[in-house]
């Protein structure tokens, strides 16, 4: 898995631990971390995804994703893991953003998480797989719930009236752009190779 994020790494795992697969993150490979040059989740985790497999000599999976909130046009995007600055912790990140939709009015921070998946046999494929899901919520001013990572204290599923970080792991699994991306994800690669 290229990402040095164990968080998404467990995340992933879990979503795995019926299966045959086993998510290796690529820290075990000592391989660098790419600069995301992308202006794209697509482009970015085509990156990844290629430094891993060349350093790794091993398939690889990469993730992209953040979450793009509508009154912000679209911010922080491809960039919300460094929204605040280049090595920002996931609380100054989530500070930011509330402190930025804190200006509009509750109906207009509609927001999304999007995940792509890409899968590359090695370096050099030509037709990598991928994958993208997206997860509808808005943003709230409040952070509720100790459960997930990232944004998802301020990320209320409308239906459910709780956050991400509010949901049982299980559930975030089912529901969330990542999870539902991995289901398509290995619905292709069993098809594909018969993982």
């Amino acid at each position: 898995m290229a990402t040095g994020n164990k968080a998404k790494c467990a995340e992933f795992n879990k979503m795995l631990e019926l299966t045959d697969i086993e998510i290796i993150p690529q820290s075990r490979f000592n391989v660098p971390t790419p600069e995301e040059t992308g202006t794209t989740f697509v482009e970015n985790a085509i990156i990844k995804a290629r430094n891993a497999a060349k350093y790794s000599s091993l398939p690889a999976i990469a993730d992209d994703s953040g979450i793009e909130v509508d009154c912000l046009n679209g911010r922080p995007g491809v960039y919300s893991s460094r929204y605040s600055c280049e090595h920002a912790t996931d609380e100054e990140n989530l500070n930011k953003l509330i402190e930025e939709v804190s200006a509009f009015p509750e109906n207009q921070r509609t927001a999304r998480y999007w995940c792509v998946l890409v899968f590359m046999k090695n370096e050099f494929d030509p037709t990598p797989v991928i994958c993208q899901r997206s997860w509808e919520g808005k943003i709230i001013l409040e952070k509720k719930g100790k459960n997930g990572f990232g944004y998802d204290p301020s990320f209320l599923i409308p239906l459910l009236g709780q956050t991400a970080a509010e949901i049982s792991p299980e559930l975030k699994n089912k529901l969330s752009h990542r999870g539902q991306a991995m289901h398509d994800m290995l619905d292709v690669l069993l098809k594909k190779f018969g993982a």
